[in-house]
């Protein structure tokens, strides 16, 4: 049977990989968008918000994935779960713990499908990028994380306001990656955040692990060429990187030969998978990590950011 889909917070990553990656996917059919600014298609309802969508197409849903920034995520999902429908949410998938846990639990009173959309764990490098690491002790671990504010979220304040993670709505990809390759948890220690004079979520930060020993840096000032780097030795003396966001993989300095991904194109299937199973699939691990770089953290004010 179809799934019939509909999108919630229709902008830029829903216009771009969403909305595609829906069409690719032959087990769902979009049926409705909601919100956003972004530019749809045009023989799809669309609808001003979603209490309005639930209200006007929800008979005709079967899930929705939910696009919006975090703030609103909790509420909004909760509507949707309670409504009968099965929920894809977007990377980061809530503000805060507390909000995933109770999503969680409502999901499981409904007997609703509640997915997690961690992206970049789908990525080309990171089942091979596992394997080559099962069973291994880590002896170091290393993060560069380095790309363009103004390039990936033009003119987007929210990503730098208060119920932003700043930097960190991309640095969660790397601790995403890196959570799901490690053979064993990964420990926050240190951070420091930057954070502009005239915003309220850092735009440069600094973390220390404890275990394994390593550190990360995670910098959204403008750069020529974006950076996405993962690097682990192991205590027998190998390294393995996983480069460009995981698309590619090196192991002992030789580049692995990697079967062609779509991310997203990855999770909607595995969404399919989880409707199709009545099951549910919550990995809460990166948003625990970039809390607890928030508790711990050191704070210092950098100058202004301005998008122009």
């Amino acid at each position: 049977m179809t799934i019939r889909i509909a999108i919630i917070g229709f902008g830029k990553i829903a216009r771009d990989q969403h909305w595609p990656s829906i069409v690719e996917n032959s087990a769902f059919e979009l049926t409705a968008i909601a919100g956003g600014r972004a530019q749809g298609p045009e023989n799809v309802e669309r609808a001003a918000d979603h209490a309005t969508l639930l209200s006007r197409f929800g008979n005709k849903l079967d899930a929705v994935a939910i696009c919006t920034p975090p703030g609103p995520r909790q509420a909004i999902a909760l509507d949707c779960l309670e409504a009968g429908l099965d929920v894809l949410l977007e990377k980061p998938p809530a503000a805060t713990l507390g909000a995933l846990d109770v999503l969680t639990a409502v999901a499981q009173a409904n007997k609703r499908t509640l997915y997690a959309g961690w992206h970049s764990q789908h990525a080309a490098a990171v089942e091979p990028a596992r394997a080559a690491l099962a069973g291994k002790s880590i002896r170091t671990l290393t993060i560069e994380w380095r790309e363009d504010v103004r390039r990936w979220h033009p003119g987007q304040d929210w990503v730098l306001g208060s119920d932003g993670f700043g930097v960190l709505d991309a640095g969660v990809n790397a601790l995403s990656i890196a959570s799901c390759v490690l053979p064993t948890p990964l420990l926050i220690d240190q951070a420091r955040l930057l954070t502009p004079a005239n915003r309220q979520s850092p735009i440069t930060a600094e973390l220390t692990f404890a275990h394994p020993n390593g550190t990360a840096i995670f910098d959204w000032h403008a750069i020529e060429t974006d950076r996405w780097m993962i690097t682990i030795e192991t205590d027998d003396g190998h390294v393995v990187e996983i480069c460009d966001g995981g698309l590619a993989l090196s192991i002992d300095g030789r580049d692995q030969d990697l079967e062609a991904r779509n991310e997203y194109q990855a999770m909607y299937a595995r969404f399919a998978e989880l409707i199709a199973a009545r099951e549910s699939e919550v990995d809460a691990t990166p948003l625990r990590l970039v809390a607890d770089a928030f508790l711990v953290a050191t704070r210092e004010q950098v100058p202004a950011f301005n998008w122009v």
